[in-house]
């Protein structure tokens, strides 16, 4: 038996006995963040029933239903947290973690954490605009997680204006899907708006770390410990500013998943060496935490940065339903996953994919949404207040708890016009009609 099952088993049935109301029925009736009794999921036939954690891998949640997942991800959460059974023990060196900058003068360049300040230095315009720096939370070896890394790169590249970048060097493979399609209909919608690639104002330097490669396994993904990997990431940006004097306020975090709660532990660890906050902190999907430290806080929370904003796609799934932030986006409402994702590894990914959609100069506003307090809002569609919009345009000035509704393939945004004849195939059948048309005219 799996030794987590058998420290678990006596405490969930002890606990059994004083359980409250169930979560689903919870669930509709208050706000939109917070967890119940662990004991009240899982229950010992359960608990016989569910994987070890050396037999569940991510590719095995891949091929499970949205609801198949959840269930089985949200019993082995609620497992985990009786008597503190997981410890948060696994901490990559900082050496096995990977990254690569892109700067505006189009180049690549890769390091790993260790020496990731060292590169920076050799670079004498860095940090002279924008720094962005995407932690990823889940191996690139993941088709959706590596689709949705290349979109917010290419987002990027488009709203840093690096062309030389664009031609240098295609990132990533071509996507089988509508995703070129995608791309055009966004492109179309830029230069409806007067925006134009080369008139692009805003520029910066764009950090990619891939911490989710050095995660090998789901056990070390449910023992990751994002307090000491944190702590070291936020040890290198106090000498990105001391040593390469690049500004904190310039520095925003986007993390996603697991690396959505280093980014928030990173920006207390600053904001403790320094006196100074970060300017801003997205959480893409921040993932529920498996393993805890005991009496500490854990992960991404408000207050990390000088405004820190999360988007909620697989809330009961790999991700989390409580309010880590100033505001806190909940696409379709606070649910296992959202339109169009056939399971939750891609559900959660979403969430990168609809932040990568608001970065394209243009389509900032692709996401508008209200504010909520409970699910009933949300089913009820009588959210209120002034709107907001979710993704990079979301104003410093909001809090509380969003939500909207999103579109199952890409263009996600609802606030995306209809874009008809974008498509490559579209456009070549509607010239090659033309010319035809033109011969029998002749």
């Amino acid at each position: 038996m799996n030794p987590l099952r058998i420290l678990c088993l006596m405490g969930c049935l002890v606990a059994a006995s004083m359980a409250s109301p169930s979560w689903q029925q919870q669930r509709g009736s208050n706000s939109l963040q917070g967890y119940q009794d662990p004991s009240n999921w899982v229950s010992s036939n359960d608990i016989e029933q569910l994987p070890s954690l050396n037999e569940v891998t991510l590719k095995r949640v891949e091929q499970m239903s949205v609801e198949e997942g959840a269930t089985m991800l949200n019993q082995l959460y609620h497992l985990a947290q009786v008597n503190g059974a997981l410890k948060p023990t696994y901490v990559p060196e900082p050496s096995q973690v990977q990254g690569y900058i892109v700067t505006p003068r189009g180049e690549k360049i890769e390091f790993n954490l260790n020496n990731f300040v060292q590169t920076v230095r050799r670079l004498p315009n860095f940090g002279n605009e924008e720094v962005t720096i995407f932690i990823t939370g889940l191996p690139q070896s993941i088709s959706y997680m590596g689709k949705a890394t290349r979109k917010l790169v290419q987002a990027y590249i488009q709203r840093y204006n690096l062309q030389s970048y664009r031609s240098q060097y295609q990132y990533g493979e071509q996507d089988n899907d509508n995703d070129s399609e995608e791309q055009q209909q966004l492109q179309g919608r830029s230069k409806q708006n007067g925006d134009n690639n080369n008139e692009n104002e805003t520029t910066g330097d764009l950090v990619v770390i891939n911490l989710g490669d050095a995660i090998e396994n789901f056990e070390q993904y449910t023992t990751f410990n994002v307090e000491r990997f944190g702590a070291l990431l936020g040890q290198q940006l106090v000498r990105l500013t001391d040593e390469a004097n690049v500004p904190q306020e310039i520095i925003h975090l986007i993390g996603q998943g697991l690396g959505a709660h280093v980014a928030g532990v990173a920006g207390r660890q600053y904001t403790r060496q320094t006196g100074h906050k970060l300017r801003r902190i997205t959480g893409l999907d921040p993932a529920r935490l498996y393993a805890k430290a005991e009496s500490k806080l854990s992960g991404l929370a408000r207050g990390d940065a000088d405004f820190v904003d999360a988007i909620h796609t697989s809330a009961y799934g790999m991700g989390s339903p409580e309010r880590v932030g100033d505001v806190d986006f909940y696409p379709n409402g606070p649910a296992a996953g959202v339109p169009g994702a056939d399971n939750v590894v891609e559900a959660s990914l979403r969430a990168t994919r609809y932040y990568a959609e608001s970065v394209r100069p243009g389509n900032e506003r692709n996401f508008p949404a209200v504010a909520a307090t409970s699910y009933q809002e949300y089913k009820q569609n009588n959210g209120y207040g002034k709107r907001a919009y979710m993704g990079i345009a979301a104003s410093y000035d909001i809090e509380g708890d969003y939500i909207l509704q999103v579109n199952p393939k890409s263009p996600f945004g609802r606030n995306t016009p209809a874009q008809p004849q974008n498509g490559f195939h579209a456009i070549h059948g509607s010239w090659k009609q033309q010319q035809q048309n033109q011969q029998r005219l002749n």
